[in-house]
C-alpha cells in the first residue's frame, strides 16, 4: 500500500463522490460507462478520475480474489503485547510483519493489546507454521492471543464517500 503525505482535504462534489463509489464497486468499469453513470462526458470524467488519483483518494486499482477458491479459508485475528515500545523496535517489527504474506492487515492499537493482525491461511496447520515464524522472527513479544473467525458476517472494501 502506498502512503501519501498528509494533504489538506479537498472538498469533493457529488460527481467526485459518485465516481469514487462506482470505482470502489468495480474498478474495471469503462470510462464511457463511468461517465454515463455520473452524467458527465468522458473527458471531464477522466480529468476527475486523474485528479482523484493525484490527490491520493485513489490509491490503486486491484482485483478482489476469493480466499476460499485459493485454499485460504481460515482467518485469524492475532493480538500481540510487546515488552518494547521504542521506535527502533517498532521499525523492525513493522518490517518483519509486513514481510509475511499471511498478514493481510496490521494495526498498532490503543488499549490492552499493542498490535492486531489479520492473518489468512489455509488451515490450522498453516497457522501454526505462521505462528512459529512470527515468534522466531520477532523479539520482545510478551503475549500473543489468536481468535479464529467462524463466519464472515460482512466484508467490504468500499468506504462511505457521501457526506452530509
Amino acid at each position: 500500500m502506498k502512503y501519501f503525505p498528509a494533504r489538506p482535504a479537498r472538498d469533493m462534489d457529488s460527481f467526485d463522490q459518485h465516481i469514487l463509489t462506482l470505482l470502489q464497486r468495480d474498478a474495471s468499469i469503462s470510462l464511457k460507462d463511468l461517465a454515463e453513470a455520473v452524467n458527465l462526458s468522458t473527458t471531464p470524467c477522466w480529468k476527475r478520475v486523474k485528479r482523484l488519483e493525484e490527490d491520493g483518494y485513489i490509491l490503486g486499482r486491484v482485483a478482489l480474489l476469493d480466499p476460499e477458491r485459493l485454499g485460504l479459508g481460515l482467518t485469524v485475528f492475532v493480538q500481540l503485547k510487546t515488552q518494547r515500545h521504542d521506535s527502533a523496535w517498532l521499525e523492525q517489527f513493522a518490517a518483519t510483519v509486513t514481510g509475511f504474506e499471511e498478514v493481510m492487515e496490521c494495526y498498532r492499537m490503543s488499549g490492552d493489546w499493542d498490535y492486531m493482525l489479520r492473518v489468512v491461511v489455509g488451515d490450522i496447520a498453516a497457522y501454526d507454521r505462521f505462528y512459529k515464524k512470527l515468534i522466531t522472527h520477532t523479539d520482545g513479544l510478551s503475549n500473543i492471543t489468536s481468535s479464529f473467525a467462524m463466519e464472515q458476517m460482512k466484508y467490504t472494501t468500499a468506504y462511505p464517500v457521501h457526506r452530509a
